[in-house]
């Protein structure tokens, strides 16, 4: 197995982030210094930052619901990050993004590989949100969400779009930008007062509450691992 795609299977970090750390020569395969492109095999030891990488760590997948303040980061100077809002020691990745103003599901896992798998851009994976809106929407602006908005010079892609009430509709998207459905918003003239993600992929929030988070079963894990063409 490649030396990044260890990495990331283990938890330590995605498979960027693991190309980064050998080319910084803070990765060690046994007593060497790892380069880009080594294997890994089963016998061999491998190191972070002069640590080894445990590879019995068990596999976390966990669906969260994220309230509204904390911050989908690791980073040890804010009160509401992500470890500490669900508890865990162990170093987690989130599946997509969630703004520090929106609500819902996240997908948390440490295997770094499925969330490269799941973001990748050609994926097309769908996200489902339910979204709130300041101002009464039009059936152009339902349609024009449906077809694709331009944002920061580039076109989104077309979405499913169905309206709730005169002020929320529902929305499944296939890629991930950064503030997205937001952008889609305000380009149209509106603005997003709540936005909640309900659903990626096969895995739904459900009646899930804030701040909560369960284990995956294990047809959910199985039918995502089948949809991302994992053995």
């Amino acid at each position: 197995m490649r030396i990044n795609k260890y990495l990331a299977n283990h938890g330590v970090c995605s498979r960027r982030e693991a190309d980064r750390l050998i080319q910084a020569g803070d990765v060690r395969i046994n007593d060497r210094v790892a380069v880009l492109g080594d294997d890994v095999g089963e016998e061999d030891v491998v190191f972070t930052n002069g640590l080894p990488v445990n590879p019995e760590t068990d596999e976390i997948y966990l669906a969260y619901h994220k309230p509204r303040g904390v911050e989908v980061t690791h980073a040890t100077d804010v009160a509401q990050n992500l470890p500490r809002s669900l508890g865990l020691h162990e170093h987690v990745f989130a599946v997509g993004r969630l703004d520090k103003d929106s609500s819902g599901l996240l997908l948390v896992t440490n295997n770094g590989d499925i969330v490269n798998k799941i973001l990748k851009p050609v994926g097309g994976h769908e996200k489902e949100y339910l979204v709130h809106v300041r101002r009464p929407m039009t059936k152009s602006f339902l349609e024009k969400m449906a077809e694709g908005v331009t944002v920061e010079g580039r076109p989104t892609r077309t979405a499913s779009v169905e309206r709730q009430n005169k002020n929320a509709f529902k929305i499944i998207i296939t890629e991930g930008r950064n503030r997205q459905i937001r952008k889609m918003v305000e380009a149209l003239g509106n603005e997003v007062t709540t936005l909640k993600r309900t659903r990626v992929m096969n895995i739904k929030l459900g009646h899930l509450k804030q701040g909560q988070a369960r284990p995956l079963s294990r047809k959910e894990k199985s039918t995502l691992f089948q949809l991302l063409g994992i053995d």
